[in-house]
């Protein structure tokens, strides 16, 4: 088994193109009121048992088969994130086959350990939590676009929790975005306090003008930073 991170290319299924077409063209739903906001409220909704998110197989960290109960909304949102990842990595690259996480007890948050997807009948990581690369950028980048609170853990696996995604403010959301200026962007200057100088540069190579703190702007500075990452696009 090969879990390398090597820039491969992916083979696209068509479902998760379309998934992921759905919600790059709807945008971001509205931001909460306050940054790190908590979940939405529920009204003990039953959680679903699920062994798969999108077509990716559940697997525990340490790669056994598992399984997980999720607050059905969460499922889908995950869903969606995984489709949106997909539809934006190389196009050798197989959907992906399976996704190492767990999921919190309440069901409405999950930690990812590691995306995997086939090429040439192997596995190999399209994210891995242990590994500090273009493609950990990338995912942080998807994880972004699609979710509201989303947290970095000692060892590098990443905690997101359920709501609608759209830019808070929130510290994490802010390391993200200098990070990602320096890391994917080349934008070495970049900090707390001027980060979104830096990070409107890449928006305006692509075309975009609108200010990346505002819904659509996040919403774009996160794809592109996903496909810059996973090395689809330049924007050169």
């Amino acid at each position: 088994m090969n879990h390398n991170g090597h820039p491969l290319s992916r083979r696209r299924l068509l479902a998760g193109a379309a998934a992921a077409s759905a919600v790059t063209v709807t945008g971001v739903a509205a931001a909460p009121t306050a940054a790190g906001a908590a979940p939405t409220h529920r009204f003990n909704t039953p959680l679903v048992t699920r062994d798969r998110i999108g077509s990716a197989a559940l697997h525990a960290p340490d790669g056994t088969a598992s399984r997980g109960r999720f607050q059905a909304d969460f499922h889908d949102r995950l869903t969606a994130w995984l489709a949106f990842w997909s539809a934006n990595s190389p196009r050798a690259w197989s959907a992906p086959a399976q996704v190492l996480g767990t999921v919190d007890p309440a069901g409405d948050a999950f930690v990812l350990h590691a995306v995997r997807y086939r090429c040439d009948d192997e596995l190999h990581d399209g994210f891995a939590a242990a590994r500090a690369d273009g493609t950990r950028w990338a995912t942080l980048a998807s994880l972004h676009h699609h979710f509201p609170t989303v947290a970095v853990l000692p060892g590098g696996a990443v905690r997101v929790a359920d709501g609608p995604a759209g830019f808070t403010g929130s510290a994490a959301q802010v390391d993200f975005a200098v990070g990602a200026c320096r890391e994917l962007w080349g934008e070495a200057g970049a900090g707390a306090s001027r980060w979104q100088e830096y990070a409107a540069r890449p928006l305006a190579r692509a075309g975009q003008r609108a200010d990346v703190a505002s819904r659509a702007g996040w919403a774009t500075f996160t794809r592109l930073s996903l496909r810059r990452g996973l090395g689809t696009e330049s924007y050169a």
